[in-house]
């Protein structure tokens, strides 16, 4: 990179510095005519000199230049103004002045301020693509939030000075020049005054600010390295819970918001000390002028008018004086800052641009064998991991690599993959080494997956498909007003050296995953998925989701038909009572009191039982068919009953999960509201404790709980409450509430709730996994098997994938690799997360499945599980970082070695 920062900017700005800087030379006559103009109007019309006599007038406006060769020329000949006229003309004209000066500023300044942020987002972009080049060994030596800081906080003022970089400079020296040359040529000795304290302010101020630079560059430190421990304690966080080590985390963050406040302490004082004494420098100067300029008035030596325009010169000197001085700190700190910047990211062997550059193109197949020549790995602290190993793995190959921990086998695989680079030796495909291939080779006829799996914040579609977004592959056709904006922002992508790639387009390879496009898509994913058994998930992910109708048409048009075959099926199995169904005339003793009072579903987060609860017309509902008081009686027999079963148990006793009304946490707060409301009328409830003690009763099923609050009466009750609830419900709870309706789909329950239209009986022990398998079949025998992964497909998996299991990441990251369909798949003890015979079962499904004709990739697996090995055409030994041991499963076995060890 680039060590001084007025050079970068130069090198990459430098037609903009130099229009800009032609501006702000323009923008000084007008400046200096501001100057002159304020001593035209005292001396003249204020004073009267030139309109001694009555009626006398003076030519205003005469213009008059003496050129070469053509000698005096006359362009305008001027106005005859009286003394009032020109008093209001030179008036218009100061005004005039101010409004050029004005618009000059503002253009400046808007220019810099676009010059800035297209430089920010130029240096922005080009340290995240360092990031992107970074060798692998660098990301063990650096923290991701401290890198993450820099680019994001640390390198914003250099956008800022960007555009301050040479026109600040320009424009408050030309201002501060000019106002000083003309203080001078108004009175010397003034001028000399005005031009001693400009000196010193100039030598000393910059001199003190030094510390101020030293303090500043601690803070920076100080603050980044903070942040990288936060980063730290976000992502062990599980560790820190686990050993009681959060107090010693305490007292670490402590100790270092303790050193950052005392530099920020020491920065704030001396920062206001030198501002102390520049303010005080710029104040003297008006003394002087005052009392040695009204002197000279006093003695005729010095006129009231070019006293007035000197002092209204001086006005505007310190301003310009004083910012000049605050840009050269803001000068010597960014380029602190930035050579802070280039330590982090000037790193040795960056990967070269030209092997990361864009290939939209296909790219041919790997049809030569994978060669490591000599190779010798290390880790970081230069322990070696594998010694000189020489091996070749051919196209359509199967090896198993086997060794026990430490033996060398992932440190191959990791090289293989380039995760690590060789110390010595080499690998290399067709006598090319890989790791001077393009990534477009090695990224998609490459494939690999290791136990740690990191996943991407966004759906599971995105992160599953992630290995197969190389290049844009549609152009999208933008119209009106977006297609403006777009080719604005490709515009201004091109000024700031940001590539012109639209991320809106569809990235998606569908060739190198063997489809057409994204409408047979599902053919390759779904044997994937249950290959490495995760489709189960995916589909109960997409059962307890609610489903975007617009998006998933297909399925939701059928779901009439769905329910009727599911109804079907469980009468031909003689499985009736597995699913009690909703009816509108009767009570369903499977579902809440809550669900038989609405007969639909709610909204959430925007509708809960508590708001619903305190609604007025949900009430006034309640009093009309008499259950207000009957619920609210409800609900305290289900307070003590909960309080009473539940109030010893700790917090985390599995009981508490039988417990849908209310948590752990809530038994206090009801015990208090027992005390109090027990025994005695409604009437001592306020509406708060009414609405707390009525939730509870929405959320109770009878068959569940099993207290003997419902009865044939009751629920009578609740089913004429339905009735008069939806007939006169207000737009406010028709917006948050969706009824029930056996003829179509309801937007705001689950896929499940959907398909069940009804609830599973609470008798049948296995009932949930049973309709579950159930389910799934009549999936497959509608063909909607497919429409419903899809939606399972659009679950969030949260920030790095923390809302899917360790076992669902390491199946997926297992089915991402698998999908590239790549040349050479590569897998590092991928699965360590799963029991051993779920490992053993997808071992068997990818080994046995997926070589499909026209496509075998060759397959190097680092096995867990040495016994598995007999399905590989060929395996591989390492022990203590050497290959001992090459051969096929049986001529290992009968050669009594180290295999025939690691197998028995």
């Amino acid at each position: 990179m680039e060590t001084s920062l007025t050079r970068y900017i130069w090198s990459n700005t430098r037609l903009q510095q130099i229009w800009i800087l032609f501006v702000v030379a323009v923008s000084m006559i007008p400046y200096f005519m501001s100057f002159d103009l304020p001593k035209q109007i005292v001396n003249g019309p204020i004073q009267g000199n030139g309109f001694e006599t009555p009626g006398a007038t003076r030519t205003f406006m005469h213009l008059e230049y003496d050129l070469p060769a053509l000698g005096k020329v006359v362009f305008f000949d001027g106005l005859e103004l009286t003394r009032f006229q020109t008093l209001m003309a030179l008036s218009l004209v100061f005004l005039l002045l101010v409004i050029i000066n004005g618009l000059f500023k503002l253009y400046i300044n808007t220019y810099k301020g676009r010059l800035g942020e297209r430089m920010l987002r130029r240096i922005r972009f080009e340290l995240i693509d360092r990031v992107l080049r970074f060798p692998p060994a660098q990301f063990k030596r650096v923290k991701s939030a401290e890198i993450a800081t820099m680019i994001k906080d640390e390198v914003e003022p250099m956008g800022g000075f960007t555009g301050d970089a040479f026109v600040q400079p320009a424009l408050l020296g030309g201002q501060a020049i000019t106002a000083l040359v003309f203080i001078i040529m108004q009175n010397f000795w003034l001028g000399m005054i005005a031009a001693g304290i400009v000196a010193v302010q100039g030598v000393v101020i910059p001199r003190m600010r030094k510390r101020l630079l030293e303090l500043g560059r601690q803070r920076q430190l100080t603050a980044r390295e903070l942040s990288g421990r936060v980063g730290e304690i976000v992502d062990g966080i599980g560790t820190i819970h686990g050993n009681d080590t959060s107090n010693f985390e305490r007292a670490d963050i402590a100790s270092r918001l303790g050193l950052i406040f005392s530099i920020r302490y020491d920065l704030y004082q001396w920062k206001f000390l030198v501002k102390f004494i520049n303010n005080f420098l710029a104040q003297v100067t008006p003394f002087l002028f005052y009392s040695i300029g009204g002197f000279l008035a006093l003695q005729g030596r010095l006129d009231i008018g070019q006293l007035v325009a000197v002092i209204n010169a001086y006005k505007d000197l310190p301003g310009p004086l004083k910012e000049l001085i605050d840009w050269d700190q803001a000068r010597q700190d960014v380029q602190v800052k930035y050579n802070q910047v280039v330590e982090q990211f000037n790193v040795d062997m960056l990967v070269d641009p030209k092997i990361q550059a864009l290939a939209p193109d296909p790219v041919n197949r790997l049809e030569h064998s994978l060669h490591a020549v000599n190779l010798t790995l290390s880790d970081d602290s230069g322990a070696p991991l594998l010694r000189h190993v020489t091996l070749e793995i051919k196209p359509g190959e199967t090896a198993a690599i086997v060794g026990n921990s430490g033996s060398g086998a992932e440190a191959l695989a990791e090289a293989f993959a380039r995760v690590i680079w060789p110390e010595q030796g080499r690998i290399t495909i067709d006598g090319k080494d890989i790791l001077e291939l393009p990534e477009s080779v090695t990224g998609r006829r490459i494939a690999y997956a290791a136990s740690d799996t990191y996943f991407f914040h966004g759906t599971l579609r995105d992160n599953l498909l992630y290995g197969l977004k190389h290049a844009p592959l549609t152009k999208v056709e933008y119209e009106g007003a977006k297609a403006a904006k777009n080719r604005w922002n490709i515009n201004e992508a091109r000024r700031a050296g940001n590539p012109e790639l639209d991320v809106n387009s569809d990235w998606v390879d569908y060739v190198s995953a063997g489809v057409t496009g994204p409408d047979d898509l599902f053919k390759v994913v779904r044997p994937v998925l249950d290959a490495v058994l995760i489709s189960q998930d995916i589909l109960d992910m997409a059962l307890r989701s609610t489903v975007v109708i617009e998006t998933h048409a297909d399925l939701t048009d059928r779901i009439v038909e769905l329910r009727q075959a599911l109804r079907k099926r469980l009468k031909k199995e003689d499985l009736d009572d597995l699913v009690v169904p909703f009816k509108l005339d009767e009570y369903n003793p499977q579902a809440t009191v809550g669900e038989n009072l609405l007969f639909g579903s709610m909204r959430r987060p925007m509708m809960t039982n508590r708001k619903l609860a305190a609604h007025p017309y949900f009430r006034s509902v309640l009093r009309e068919n008499d259950l207000y008081i009957d619920l609210y009686n409800m609900g305290l027999e289900i307070a003590a009953n909960a309080v009473e079963l539940f109030e010893d148990l700790p917090p985390d006793h599995p009981f508490f999960q039988q417990l849908t009304f209310m948590t752990a946490d809530d038994i206090p707060a009801y015990q208090v509201l027992l005390q109090k409301l027990q025994g005695r009328a409604i009437d001592a409830a306020s509406a708060d404790e009414r609405t707390s003690i009525i939730r509870l009763s929405f959320s109770y099923i009878e068959p569940r709980h099993r207290f003997g609050l419902l009865n044939s009466e009751l629920m009578a009750k609740i089913v004429d409450a339905r009735a008069r609830f939806h007939q006169d419900m207000p737009d406010d709870l028709k917006a948050v509430i969706e009824r029930y309706d056996p003829e179509r789909f309801i937007a705001s329950a689950t896929l499940l709730d959907n398909v069940l239209f009804g609830r599973i009986g609470f008798t049948q022990a296995d009932g949930s996994d049973r309709i579950r398998s159930i389910l799934r079949d009549l999936f497959d025998r509608l063909g909607l098997f497919e429409s419903v992964l899809s939606i399972g497909m659009d679950f969030d998996v949260g920030s790095g994938g923390k809302r899917l299991t360790n076992v669902q990441r390491q199946k997926l990251n297992v089915a991402r690799a698998l999908l590239k369909r790549a040349d050479y798949v590569i897998f590092n003890r991928p699965l360590p997360a799963l029991d051993q015979r779920v490992q053993d079962h997808i071992t068997h499904n990818i080994m046995e499945d997926l070589h499909e004709e026209g496509h075998a990739p060759a397959i190097i697996w680092v096995l867990s599980n040495t016994a598995l090995a007999n399905l590989f055409d060929r395996v591989i030994v390492f022990d203590k970082g050497t290959l001992v041991e090459d051969g096929t499963h049986a001529t290992l076995l009968e050669k009594n070695g180290i295999f025939k060890e690691l197998v028995s």
